[in-house]
């Protein structure tokens, strides 16, 4: 596990090189506060096989609010066939860097 610091520095690199912010958590959550640029796809309608709009090749960055959600989801999207997907646990991680 990356410490925070390296962990802002990754998820900045990815970022700037096209990477989309995946918040998994529910639509109430999400409305209540996410990371900028975020879209909104809860890990709810992952397990339901509705999969983000973006390629498959698409580097996206999944978050939720302690990490389990974003753990599960990563793993749904790379068995779905997404190819580059990362997570960065809980929005915490970043959100102050």
């Amino acid at each position: 596990m990356l410490n925070p610091h390296k962990r802002c520095q990754e998820t900045r690199r990815l970022l700037n090189e096209g990477a989309r912010l995946v918040d998994v958590r529910t639509e109430n959550e999400y409305r209540q506060g996410a990371l900028q640029d975020a879209i909104n796809h809860p890990v709810e309608w992952i397990s339901a096989g509705y999969h983000p709009q973006e390629e498959k090749e698409t580097p996206l960055i999944v978050y939720c609010v302690s990490g389990n959600r974003s753990s599960a989801a990563k793993n749904m999207l790379l068995a779905a066939g997404f190819k580059n997907v990362h997570d960065l646990g809980s929005y915490q991680n970043i959100q102050f860097c």
